[in-house]
């Protein structure tokens, strides 16, 4: 059995929470690691962030989201508002803001908690069957990286790993 690992590196912009179609770039990775029947896992360490599959709703907002990303964005306002005050969360306590702030991290930067509630919904990766290497994903799904973070632009990474024969 073969095992290759790759890492995708993407920015986002901060501000509101951001979607990155990923499908080609984790495609490269499948095609790299030569694996013709097996199993591609998708994820990040982030915790305020998300690997789904999805598919690519093709319109646009204003803001440059797709309609779907957007009809997501404003059910997960609903259900979860965006953090906008202290307090508003129990997260974060004061001993967690103070660990923050010994590692570089600014009070308005802890304020995150909506992102980490999103982000437990729908989980951080997604593990897809590579058939005659390439993703098995159907006819319109793609797989898609977001940032529920929007307290500041972030660097984020996400790991692909492709398994089988």
């Amino acid at each position: 059995m073969t095992t290759h690992r790759s890492t995708l590196g993407i920015s986002s912009a901060g501000g509101r929470p951001s979607f990155h179609k990923i499908t080609d770039q984790v495609k490269t990775a499948v095609a790299a690691s030569g694996v013709r029947q097996g199993l591609c896992v998708v994820s990040t360490h982030h915790t305020t962030c998300s690997v789904m599959i999805q598919e690519d709703s093709i319109d646009l907002t204003y803001n440059g989201l797709e309609f779907l990303q957007q009809d997501l964005w404003d059910i997960l306002e609903e259900l979860i508002p965006t953090t906008r005050a202290e307090g508003q969360y129990r997260h974060p306590g004061p001993e967690l803001t103070e660990f923050s702030r010994l590692h570089g991290e600014s009070k308005p930067e802890t304020l995150n908690t909506d992102g980490h509630l999103r982000s437990a919904f729908f989980g951080r990766s997604e593990t897809i069957p590579v058939v005659d290497q390439d993703l098995d994903l159907g006819r319109f799904a793609h797989v898609y990286f977001v940032d529920f973070d929007q307290t500041r632009p972030r660097d984020r990474e996400v790991s692909v790993t492709v398994m089988g024969d």
